[in-house]
């Protein structure tokens, strides 16, 4: 449809009084599931969108011009690659249109100095670029990419040239995470003013290579203490965000602020989800802007209402003194790991599960298993 706007009046987009959410702040577009990297640890679903189904230039802009009645402040343009889409320098331009703050996520391996210059001209605020290692021979064999390590840091040189903010995303396992002092190391001598070191998390992708990535405990213990030094000796230099793996945690982490609370995601092809990996719940059937407008789905949408707030938790969440600040955790993962998306998060040690993931971590985390399999619009290839 090519107005969706126009199928439902205006919600008023004020939540009352003692309502489960409030307006979204960001929001993170994956314009497309088409990449060059075949990551192991891919946060896209394993059944991928098809290039056919993408939303097209048209019907994303009027999404993108909906977004300021909604309160949204930032998009995150991410994919996949968002390279890969020939209209994305027009898609920055039209967030910029509507007042966003624009960020690009990318693996930096196809961006050109032309065309990142012709995305600082459209007001792109700033550029993430994903890096799988310091030492190149391990990040090309990670992200699946022949000579990627050096088109990336190629990529980060134009994008501090160009006087964009450039984060680094450092994605960390079992296989790479001795190399996290230098990738710290590496942020800085880019001049990269934050850098995200996020531990795998393990849905989709992940899921199935969880074996071959999954850490040992003594590496998160090291992980732990590498970062906490980096974080006092690099003060007012780079800015440290740590994602701890949740296999490995006590209480389970505020995913993305909660259910539908703040944050949502655009797939491809327009489904509006609550977190990237939403769609790995089976059974759930998520709203598109192809068929409603914005403010309507947000509002209304039966999959995002359905675990907002805390009136749908069950024992021992209900009667948990931090379930305001935890929102129960992941439901993703509740779903990876009980088969029921409305169960306690298993990396919180009140569920009955808690203990069984932990020594699922210990066990996977000793096999010595390094092949991956590699993500792909196949379905996955074993590595050779």
């Amino acid at each position: 449809m090519s107005d969706a706007s126009a199928l439902e009046p205006d919600t008023g987009l004020t939540p009352g009084k003692g309502t489960s959410h409030g307006l979204p702040v960001a929001v993170l577009l994956e314009v497309t599931h088409r990449c060059p990297l075949q990551c192991p640890y891919c946060s896209n679903p394993v059944e991928l969108d098809r290039p056919k189904s993408e939303l097209s230039t048209e019907e994303w802009v009027r999404v993108l011009h909906e977004m300021p009645d909604l309160g949204i402040l930032q998009v995150h343009f991410s994919g996949g690659e968002p390279m890969a889409r020939k209209d994305i320098v027009e898609l920055v331009q039209a967030a910029t249109d509507a007042g966003l703050y624009s960020n690009l996520i990318t693996s930096g391996v196809t961006l050109t100095r032309e065309r990142l210059e012709a995305l600082a001209d459209a007001g792109l605020s700033h550029v993430q670029i994903s890096f799988q290692a310091n030492d190149p021979v391990l990040a090309n064999r990670v992200g699946g990419y022949k000579n990627g390590h050096a088109k990336k840091l190629e990529a980060a040189k134009w994008t501090r040239e160009a006087g964009l903010p450039l984060t680094v995303n450092a994605v960390m396992h079992r296989q790479n995470l001795h190399e996290l002092p230098d990738m710290i190391d590496m942020a800085v001598e880019m001049g990269a003013h934050r850098i995200e070191v996020a531990n795998v998390q393990y849905y989709g992708w992940a899921l199935k290579n969880r074996a071959a990535l999954m850490p040992t405990m003594a590496q998160i213990e090291e992980c732990n203490r590498v970062v906490e030094e980096a974080e006092e000796r690099l003060k007012g230099i780079l800015a440290i965000d740590y994602v701890v793996p949740d296999y490995y945690a006590v209480r389970p982490k505020t995913c993305m602020g909660g259910w539908g609370r703040q944050f949502f995601n655009i797939s491809p092809a327009g489904r509006v989800l609550p977190c990237h990996a939403a769609e790995s719940i089976t059974g759930l059937e998520f709203d598109s802007v192809r068929d409603h407008a914005l403010g309507w789905i947000w509002d209304h949408s039966p999959a995002l209402n359905l675990y907002r707030g805390t009136d749908w938790m069950p024992e021992p969440c209900q009667s948990c003194d931090f379930k305001e600040e935890d929102f129960g955790g992941c439901r993703c993962q509740a779903f990876a790991l009980t088969g029921d998306a409305a169960n306690t998060d298993p990396a919180c040690s009140f569920s009955p599960h808690h203990d069984a993931i932990f020594k699922t971590a210990e066990t996977e985390a000793e096999t010595g298993e390094t092949r991956f399999i590699y993500r792909n619009l196949a379905g996955g290839t074993p590595e050779a």
